[in-house]
């Protein structure tokens, strides 16, 4: 068996190795939710293939900052050539989930640590089985049917000359977007347990449902589903792989200073068909 240790009573686990045994780590990632191998040593074409073996990479909409390589994989980094910028410098400093705004979401996330700033640059997790599994009996009778409807942004900071906006698109890139529906209470399609899914970030609506109610709604659930008790912060070193479960958790990138370089390559790989 892969050894393990927890990051949290609540979940995330972390290893210094991975097993050649695949299922290993199948079942360790849907079990843990977080899971991180500190450490590791991998070229661009290595870190994909480890993706690959959790579902079918999607490269991300912001294609300006594509691997030269491997367009499946998305540079995050402050760091700049030729005074021109070489990745997303503030990408996800929100809770949200991962492509919650395509019709077939994210299954999970992968993120290799290149180079670790001297303070900051920590991802917050936050539990949303646990989230749901606290809600009165009366609101999950409430929100059982609801489904949301995501848009690529985020729904709390439109403005963008700020540092928490979603990453800016280009207007060909905004015109690929597209609305999509989501459960608000969303069965987890490989483990069966219910989630709340994506109350931050993407979700700008409920069908159905009046804007200003929907609105309170969805913020009171963010505010629920975001408390202290439901987080875990992860610290990176150099050359960790994290993954994480985008149909169980919330995520938040947090803020660096712009002069301590930072850079990570991020993979995210889709669900199986329609959910």
């Amino acid at each position: 068996m892969m050894p393990l240790r927890k990051l949290s009573e609540g979940f995330g686990a972390e290893s210094d190795h991975i097993p050649r045994d695949f299922p290993q780590v199948w079942d360790a990632f849907f079990a843990s939710q977080v899971l991180v191998f500190r450490s590791q040593r991998f070229t661009a074409a290595e870190f994909l293939a480890f993706a690959k073996k959790f579902g079918r990479p999607e490269p991300h909409v912001i294609d300006q900052f594509h691997h030269s390589e491997h367009a499946d994989i998305l540079i995050l980094s402050n760091r700049k050539k030729n005074g021109e910028p070489i990745g997303l410098a503030d990408a996800g400093t929100y809770f949200h989930t991962d492509y919650s705004y395509l019709e077939v979401p994210a299954r999970a996330t992968l993120l290799y640590s290149i180079e670790v700033p001297g303070k900051g640059g920590d991802t917050l997790f936050a539990n949303q089985y646990a989230a749901y599994d606290d809600l009165p009996s009366s609101i999950k009778t409430q929100i059982r049917d609801l489904v949301a409807l995501h848009h690529y942004g985020n729904r709390e900071e439109p403005e963008k000359s700020s540092r928490t906006v979603a990453s800016v698109l280009t207007e060909e890139q905004e015109g690929r977007m597209t609305w999509v529906r989501h459960k608000v209470a969303r069965k987890h399609p490989v483990t069966g347990r219910t989630a709340l899914y994506s109350v931050s970030g993407s979700s700008f609506g409920i069908e159905n449902m009046p804007q200003d109610e929907a609105l309170d709604l969805l913020d009171e659930l963010k505010r629920h589903a975001t408390q202290q008790k439901y987080q875990l912060r992860l610290k990176y070193g150099v050359g960790d792989v994290v993954v994480w479960d985008n149909a169980s958790l919330l995520h938040s990138a947090t803020l660096t200073d712009p002069a301590d370089p930072r850079t990570l390559w991020r993979i995210t790989v889709k669900e199986e068909g329609r959910t």
